[in-house]
């Protein structure tokens, strides 16, 4: 019976494997983020001369927009790959991003949090300057998404230091 334990419980920690091409998949789309910033980088440059700043505007929010998206995807992919699959290798790689340091699912959600709210505020930044051509129920949908991400980030950030902190406490509480 030993056996079969060690053996079910040696499976089910490989599983965290296949996880693996989630990830990867993750990279395709990653690609497909550079392909769109390239061809909206070329557009932007070959009809500047064309367009009226409003149009430059958006396009540029647009662009940051898809570098936002691009940098949530890195989090996710490496954060993720690293929290629940397998350590990466990284040490003395110059370039290891700081926060890998210290990831863990709850560092990961908050960070995951507030890049999502960055991405509502520059879509919202897009709706604002396109406020005349939009019906008002489209803007407070919008600006109540964009709060609904607000109070989901602080409600991850708050859950995780409470939880984070009660840990604390339990380690160093007299026994």
């Amino acid at each position: 019976m030993q056996k079969t334990v060690k053996a079910m419980e040696a499976f089910i920690f490989w599983s965290r494997w296949l996880q693996a091409p989630l990830y990867l998949g993750l990279i395709a789309a990653q690609g497909v983020y550079v392909y769109q910033f390239m061809h909206e980088l070329a557009h932007l440059v070959s009809s500047a001369g064309s367009l009226a700043e409003a149009d430059i505007m958006l396009i540029v929010l647009g662009l940051i927009d898809v570098v936002m998206i691009a940098n949530l995807l890195i989090m996710v992919i490496i954060g993720g790959y690293e929290t629940f699959v397998s350590k990466l290798d990284l040490e003395g790689n110059p370039d290891q991003p700081e926060w890998l340091s210290h990831v863990n699912a709850g560092v990961l959600k908050v960070k995951l949090a507030t890049a999502l709210i960055g991405i509502s505020s520059i879509h919202l930044l897009k709706t604002f300057i396109n406020a005349g051509q939009l019906p008002d129920r489209v803007i407070y949908a919008q600006v109540g998404i964009h709060v609904a991400f607000l109070v989901s980030a602080m409600a991850i950030a708050w859950t995780d230091k409470v939880m984070t902190g009660t840990l604390l406490m339990s380690k160093h509480a007299p026994h």
